[in-house]
């Protein structure tokens, strides 16, 4: 009812205030635009608009040029919602603050909402429209920024916009083409930033990388010409724990270039040419067959200006690993050594070739430190037997920073034109195939028959020594550490003294803070022990206190403290130090005013103070701190234990997942694992989990999902039984969605919310996360996208929903214990 007031409010404003068409300069609750008007940037650069491409039907709402005589769109509001050109529509702040993009022609439910902001403002929101081409919409009272469209990017890259993401923020900035160039809904092309190893651009087709742009060196992206040097714009770019971010700005403001994805998935730059009238093509970033996607498999390189397009990296030290192929132009097997590897534990006689001029290799399997020098970097890499190569992060100067390569080397390019935009790569080779004359390591060269033999009896006395304080180390390591349990939750390479970076506090400084464990100061109590408030150093703190009668042991506390302190997140519960000393094991985080949102969501009275607002703001806030544990962390998380106690709420609401006890940790390319020990709470866990104890992100996902749907509902999924059908909240859920009933399962405490179109997609998105198979739930990057209004959404299969029968057999549906709903597992067989 509120919906359909809203729009005919609209109508009668439009009839009332309409009388000519004008280019406005804002957009507020009381000026809206319509189809006659365009929002124009202060300077009259950039025009918002609605729009018809070419001969489509359709109509959208987009930015373009406004002093270029040929239409140019660089964004698309409602790229995959449409407007047909019998309907009409108008663009508005509403309240609580969303630009609504609005089909005056249907007012009935969400439907007549063909694109919203899904923002919230405190006063009155104001949208404008930079010279930039930045939509930005600001809280009236505060000015802050809520939304814009450089946040969001279409097919087209403009001057100081953002290309990359940011974990802090959630955020992803990526292109995706138009289906054709009358049509720009989302096309099949993307071109993002691959987080996996030292970042790179790649573009993909679906799911399949088509090509790949070299990683950053410093100056320019590897192996790629027309990036720096140029008269029109400099680039900029930022790598670091929580960033990666290119943007490239214009010298001369005068001047307009544009970075495009088209539809062909072609990348492209283009600059105006104003006394032609027309866009000059500047630079194609793909340049021929050997910028198509490792063409020439492990170890070979790509030639443009051969016949033979691959060729082995080195003929006289890399063989074809299937020569008849090779000779039929069948170049998928790549390349092999000639002469095997003499690694032993980080110990040979292995070596390095300098390879020069070549686009580095494809770093999704890489490790990467930005201020090693080349002689640490090669020191690191000959230690490890799994390093393949390593070469400058920085090119700039005498060079620096460090990266390695973990695996075979993919994708090599050789740029033989004479330009300079290929850069080194020193390779790992046996000893026997290194030409000490010209292409030794970067290790100094010695020569002369003593210097040989001194360096022999240096070596044998330095392995002599060696090898006795290695099995010194070891006699004691075994006499001091008791041998490792079955399944050890974190896997991390790094050393005992990294893991301890964070403070360590004295067991007696963390007791007086908690005024010795008092009960008064007691906050609850969970698998690993009781939690208790203090206050240390000014500032108030929870001090997790292992029990000794804990079923989580020294394993899980390691493995908090090593996942925990190697996490960097606004939606992530932050670690401030731990006290080891005897038995006694404390973990210390920060304070969380609101405590957990099991508490918020589930208690009646405190539900009351959870608006829709606040709720879509905590689903929100949990969906990208487990987009960050999935990929953007060092290493692929798997949190196993997501649930709404493990949610800690700040001062503000925001929520923090806490509690990685039970966490796992991916390395590479590996997705999933399989354990005989499934951990964790029913109701939450994924039938493939729970049942067979195979586990992967797509686990967390399905828990996410179920968290969404409590989350709406005010309901927890297990103990919640349906009085006509018994199934639980995810049953009931589905039911729902398919009798187009799903407003139903709102939370009755909740007043009516005032976006029925984002409460009924956050339904669906958690229908989608809960999907029976794994392969059908999506990413958390697009789960992310969707609660951001972006692209439609799948139409959800029907998820596996347990009765209250547990899966062991033990019956908990009649338990009046309310702990009973939050039933923890551990130790069980997989079936």
């Amino acid at each position: 009812m509120e919906r359909v007031t809203i729009v005919v409010l609209l109508l009668i404003s439009f009839h009332i205030q309409k009388i000519c068409t004008a280019e406005i300069d804002s957009i507020s609750d009381i000026k809206f635009l319509t189809e006659e008007d365009t929002l124009v940037s202060p300077a009259g650069t950039f025009e918002l608009g609605f729009l018809t491409p070419g001969s489509s039907e359709n109509r959208y709402l987009g930015i373009w040029y406004k002093k270029i005589s040929v239409k140019t769109v660089v964004w698309v509001a409602n790229r995959d919602r449409p407007l047909t050109l019998a309907s009409s529509a108008v663009l508005k702040i509403v309240h609580p603050g969303s630009l609504v993009l609005m089909n005056d022609t249907n007012t009935t439910s969400s439907s007549g909402i063909m694109w919203s902001s899904n923002t919230t403002s405190s006063g009155n929101a104001t949208a404008k429209l930079g010279d930039m081409g930045n939509l930005v919409i600001t809280d009236g009272d505060n000015q802050k920024i809520l939304w814009q469209s450089f946040d969001y990017p279409t097919d087209t890259l403009v001057a100081d916009m953002k290309f990359g993401w940011d974990s802090l923020t959630g955020k992803e900035w990526h292109l995706s083409s138009w289906k054709s160039s009358e049509d720009p809904a989302p096309g099949e092309y993307t071109f993002s930033v691959d987080k996996r190893g030292y970042p790179q651009n790649i573009l993909k087709q679906g799911a399949n990388i088509i090509f790949r742009v070299g990683p950053w060196n410093g100056i320019r992206f590897s192996g790629n010409s027309n990036v720096n040097g140029n008269k029109f714009y400099t680039n900029s770019m930022v790598i670091n724990d929580t960033m990666v971010a290119y943007s490239y700005h214009l010298i001369n403001s005068s001047s307009v270039s544009r970075f495009t994805l088209n539809s062909s998935g072609e990348l492209q730059r283009t600059m105006w040419v104003e006394a032609e009238k027309k866009w000059q093509l500047y630079n194609v970033l793909q340049k021929g067959v050997c910028d198509s996607y490792n063409i020439c498999g492990a170890y070979g390189s790509c030639s443009n200006v051969n016949s033979q397009r691959c060729t082995c990296l080195n003929e006289s030290k890399f063989v074809p690993s299937n020569p008849m192929g090779w000779k039929g132009s069948d170049w998928s097997g790549g390349c092999v050594r000639r002469t095997p590897l003499d690694c032993k534990n980080g110990h040979g006689t292995d070596g390095f070739v300098r390879y020069s001029n070549v686009k580095l290799p494809d770093t999704q399997k890489t490790w990467f430190n930005m201020s090693m020098t080349m002689k640490e970097c090669e020191a690191v890499c000959l230690k490890n037997c799994t390093c393949m190569a390593y070469a400058n992060t920085n090119i700039t100067g005498e060079g620096s920073g460090c990266l390695l390569w973990l695996n075979d080397l993919l994708d090599i390019k050789v740029i033989v034109d004479g330009s300079t935009v290929g850069q080194d790569i020193f390779v790992r080779m046996s000893s026997s195939e290194l030409d000490h004359a010209v292409a030794q390591p970067v290790s100094e060269k010695r020569s002369g028959k003593h210097i040989k033999f001194i360096l022999l009896g240096v070596s044998l006395g330095v392995f002599i020594i060696g090898l006795s304080s290695t099995l010194l180390w070891y006699s004691l390591r075994n006499r001091h550490h008791a041998p490792p349990t079955v399944e050890e939750p974190m896997h991390v390479g790094q050393s005992q003294q990294e893991v301890m970076e964070l403070p360590l506090f004295s067991f007696s400084t963390v007791a007086q803070s908690t005024a010795n464990f008092s009960p008064e100061n007691k906050l609850g109590e969970g698998g690993f022990g009781p939690v208790y408030k203090g206050m240390l150093e000014g500032k108030e703190i929870a001090v997790k206190r292992l029990s000794i009668s804990s079923k989580q042991g020294l394993n899980e506390f390691k493995n908090e403290v090593i996942c925990v302190s190697k996490l960097q997140h606004r939606n992530l519960v932050k670690l401030l130090g731990c006290s080891i000393e005897g038995d006694e094991k404390l973990l210390i985080y920060e304070y969380m005013p609101n405590r957990s949102l099991d508490l918020c969501i589930f208690d009646k009275t405190h539900s009351t103070l959870l608006d829709w607002a606040k709720r879509f703001h905590i689903i929100e806030g949990i969906a990208r701190g487990l987009l960050y544990l999935h990929q953007d962390s060092r290493l692929r998380i798997i949190h196993r234990d997501l649930k709404a106690s493990n949610i800690l709420l700040d001062l503000d609401m925001n929520p923090k997942i806490s509690d990685f006890g039970i966490a796992r940790s991916f390395e590479g390319n590996e997705t999933q694992a399989n354990t005989e020990r499934v951990v964790g709470t029913y109701g939450y866990m994924s039938p493939e989990y729970a049942l067979d104890g195979l586990f992967s992100t797509k686990s967390d996902v399905f828990s996410f999902g179920v968290l969404v749907l409590e989350i709406i509902s005010g309901s927890r999924n297990r103990g919640f039984i349906h009085t006509k059908h018994g199934n639980n909240l995810i049953g009931c859920a589905w039911r729902m969605y398919n009798e187009d009933r799903s407003m139903e399962l709102i939370d009755s405490s909740l007043n009516e919310p005032n976006d029925p179109f984002e409460v009924l997609r956050s339904i669906e998105v958690g229908l989608l996360c809960v999907q029976e198979s794994p392969e059908d739930r999506p990413e958390m990057s697009s789960v992310v996208r969707m609660l951001g209004g972006e692209g439609a959404l799948p139409k959800p299969k029907q998820p596996t929903f347990f009765t209250e029968r547990n899966l062991l057999g033990a019956d908990f549906s009649s338990s009046t214990n309310p702990t009973s709903n939050d039933l923890t597992v551990s130790n069980v067989v997989a079936r």
